[in-house]
């Protein structure tokens, strides 16, 4: 039996799914101080592998480095691990998923890292933004690592650039209506407040000291948008436009971009530039 393997392999496994040897050993049922001994060159008994196994949602034969490499089982391990993770856990679990293939297409394996997401987490100012990224002709990653800001983007190289792009995009009407302050404004207090919670212009009028008339210009404006959606109540005899904000997540995405643009990332834990092919 290779003891050496397998205490790799278990601790490959405990932190590429985000757990601590006292999660894993409360799982199995032993002690952590068990956990630490096969992590550094010890066994566990026979009857705790199929445990273990089940536990990492791997074979047995793989827990010894054994390739019997069934990758529809391996997806479906994965999707059964993250069904079963509670919903507050499950995005941690799925970054650290991503952190792994980020380091995949470096060409390294988990056991083999030399920053784990736990460890870049404390070391890391939560002002600060460490990133990754792979550059290929392939496609490309961009990640934030730790800091103030944790985020994975994954694009397979694009065939047809122009279709994808700016087919049917007026890019720079959308610049010109949110190089407005008072309408950049308005969009980031929409997004602040609760999703689905009714407004009236009087909002936009208390909060950023607008008048009636520019406040509903800046509604129409994201309204064209799809921002916002209106209805019409009656009360006391009168009709009352009502107004609903229909977050954006692109609308954050634009923000962390653009900020990257402004602020071009220089701190990179892996990074990888061998593209050739034009962007655009």
């Amino acid at each position: 039996m290779d003891t050496v393997t397998i205490g790799k392999q278990i601790t490959a496994l405990r932190k590429g799914q985000g757990m601590t040897q006292e999660d894993v050993a409360k799982q199995v049922g032993v002690s952590s101080q068990a956990v630490s001994k096969w992590e550094n060159g010890g066994v566990p008994d026979t009857e705790l592998l199929p445990k273990i196994a089940e536990l990492f949602g791997v074979s047995i034969d793989s827990l010894f480095g054994i390739d019997t490499t069934d990758y529809n089982s391996i997806r479906a391990a994965l999707s059964k691990k993250l069904i079963d993770t509670p919903p507050e856990k499950q995005f941690q679990l799925l970054f650290r998923w991503c952190w792994d293939m980020e380091r995949a297409l470096m060409g390294r394996m988990p056991e083999d890292a030399e920053y784990e997401i736990e460890t870049l987490e404390k070391d890391v100012e939560k002002t600060s933004l460490a990133h990754s990224s792979i550059l290929s002709n392939y496609g490309f990653t961009q990640m934030g690592v730790a800091g103030r800001l944790q985020y994975f983007l994954m694009m397979p190289e694009i065939s047809d650039k122009d279709a994808a792009f700016f087919q049917n995009t007026d890019y720079v009407s959308f610049f010109q209506d949110f190089s407005h302050k008072d309408v950049f404004d308005s969009c980031v207090l929409l997004h602040k407040r609760e999703s689905g919670k009714a407004f009236t212009p009087g909002l936009l009028m208390k909060n950023l000291g607008l008048d009636f008339e520019r406040a509903m210009e800046i509604i129409q404006i994201l309204r064209k948008y799809h921002m916002i959606s209106c209805t019409q109540l009656e009360l006391d005899d009168l009709t009352q436009e009502i107004y609903s904000f229909k977050p954006a997540p692109s609308f954050t995405l634009m923000l962390l971009f653009v900020q990257e643009l402004i602020h071009r990332p220089s701190i990179f834990y892996y990074f990888c530039e061998s593209r050739q092919k034009p962007w655009l």
